[in-house]
C-alpha cells in the first residue's frame, strides 16, 4: 500500500525529472529519490543529458552505502539494456536496493523489462504511483515512443478577443515582457521550434532561446512550401542554431544553404505534415514547439497533430485583425476540438492557459 511518505518521495522525483527538460533528448526526463532502510532520504538525482548517467545512478552515487536495504522511487521504469550507459536495473541490484517504486512503465521495447528483472532478483517492485503526473512531465518522450512522431505543443499569443495582430498587421507587442520571457522557456524545453512561411515573411523571426541560462538551442524549422519566404540573410539562417527550411520537392531553392533544405512531398494544401514530422523524428526531434502562424496551426489541428495548446491571453481588445487559428477543417460545432484546461496562471498582466485535447465525449 502506498503511504504518504511514498507519495512525497515520488512527487519529489517528478520535480527532479523536470530539471532535465530541454537537455536529455532523445532520452526521457527521469527523476529518482533513494530512501534508506529507515525511510530517510539518502540520495536523489535526475537524468541531466543524453549519454550521461541516468537518474538512478546519480541518486545511488549520492546515497552511497545508505542505499542498501532502501527504496528507490523512479518516475520511469528502470531501464534494462546497455546503451551509452549500463542498465539501471542492474545498478539498483548492485547497490542492494530492496524495494523499487516506479510511476510509468517504459514503452521502449529496447529498454523495457527492468521491473521484471528486479522482481526476479527478489526486489519488491511496485508500479503506478502518481502515474498521471509522471506521464504529464514526460509527455514529449512518451508520445514520440508510442506514436513514432514528435510531440507537438502549439503556442500562440492573442488578445482576449482572439486577435494575434491588428487590422494593419501590427502585433508588437500584444503580450507583456513576462509572457515573452516565458515563451523562451518553452523554446528551451523543445527540440525544435516550427513556424510557417507567413510568419517567416512578416516577422523575420530568429527563433533562438534568449534569457535562459544553460539552454540548448532548439532546431529551427520553417515550413516554406514554395521556398519564397526565407531569403538570404534571414535571421533564421544565422549561426545561433541549426535550421531546416522545409520545401516541396519541386521548389527552386538554390538561394538557400543546401544543408538547410529539407525537401518533402506536397499535400492537398502545403506540405505533407506526416512526412515533416517523420523527418524530424528521424533526426532525433522528440518535441516540437509550433509557434505560428494561424494557417500552419490550422493545418496541424486539422491533421490531429496537436498534443497541447498554450495560449498567452493579454487583457487587450482589437475587434479586427487575424485570429490565432485559421481553417482547421471544422465546419460545425459538433466537430469542434474540445480541450481540457490543465492550468491557468497569471504571467505578468497576461494569462497563460494550458489545455490538451479532451477524450471523445458522447454527444460531441
Amino acid at each position: 500500500m502506498d503511504t504518504a511518505a511514498d507519495t512525497t518521495a515520488m512527487r519529489r522525483a517528478i520535480t527532479l525529472a523536470a530539471r532535465g527538460l530541454g537537455s536529455t533528448s532523445p532520452n526521457p526526463v527521469v527523476g529518482c529519490v533513494i530512501t534508506d532502510a529507515a525511510g530517510a532520504v539518502a540520495g536523489e538525482g535526475f537524468h541531466q543529458r543524453a549519454g550521461g548517467p541516468h537518474a538512478e545512478v546519480h541518486a545511488l552515487r549520492a546515497a552511497g552505502d545508505r542505499a542498501r536495504g532502501g527504496t528507490a522511487y523512479v518516475t520511469l521504469e528502470p531501464c534494462n539494456h546497455t546503451g551509452r550507459t549500463g542498465p539501471c536495473a542492474q545498478a539498483l541490484l548492485a547497490a542492494g536496493i530492496s524495494r523499487v517504486v516506479y510511476a510509468v512503465g517504459d514503452p521502449n521495447p529496447q529498454a523495457t523489462g527492468g521491473g521484471a528483472t528486479l522482481r526476479a532478483a527478489g526486489v519488491q517492485v511496485e508500479q503506478g504511483l502518481l502515474a498521471d503526473e509522471a506521464e504529464a512531465g514526460n509527455a514529449a518522450w512518451l508520445t514520440s515512443v508510442r506514436l513514432g512522431r514528435p510531440y507537438v505543443l502549439w503556442k500562440y499569443a492573442a488578445t482576449l478577443d482572439g486577435r494575434i495582430a491588428a487590422a494593419d498587421a501590427t502585433s508588437r507587442w500584444i503580450t507583456s515582457p513576462e509572457a515573452r520571457a516565458d515563451v523562451h522557456r518553452l523554446r528551451a524545453e523543445a527540440d525544435a521550434v516550427l513556424v510557417g512561411s507567413g510568419t517567416a515573411r512578416i516577422d523575420d523571426p530568429q527563433l533562438g532561446v534568449r534569457g535562459v541560462d544553460g539552454a540548448t538551442q532548439p532546431l529551427r524549422v520553417v515550413v516554406d512550401t514554395n521556398a519564397t519566404a526565407v531569403k538570404p540573410g534571414a535571421r533564421v539562417l544565422d549561426a545561433t542554431a541549426p535550421t531546416l527550411i522545409a520545401v516541396s520537392g519541386d521548389a527552386p531553392a538554390d538561394h538557400l544553404p543546401e544543408a538547410a533544405v529539407l525537401r518533402l512531398p506536397r499535400a492537398a494544401t502545403g506540405l505533407d505534415l506526416d512526412a515533416l514530422l517523420d523527418a524530424l523524428h528521424t533526426r532525433g526531434v522528440r518535441s516540437v514547439l509550433l509557434e505560428g502562424g494561424p494557417t500552419l496551426a490550422g493545418a496541424f489541428v486539422a491533421a490531429g497533430k496537436v498534443d497541447k495548446v498554450v495560449g498567452y491571453l493579454a487583457p487587450v481588445l482589437l475587434g479586427a485583425g487575424p485570429t490565432a487559428l485559421a481553417d482547421a477543417g471544422i465546419s460545425t460545432i459538433s466537430e469542434a476540438l474540445r480541450l481540457d484546461v490543465t492550468e491557468a496562471v497569471p504571467i505578468g498582466p497576461d494569462l497563460r492557459v494550458t489545455a490538451v485535447p479532451a477524450p471523445a465525449r458522447k454527444g460531441n
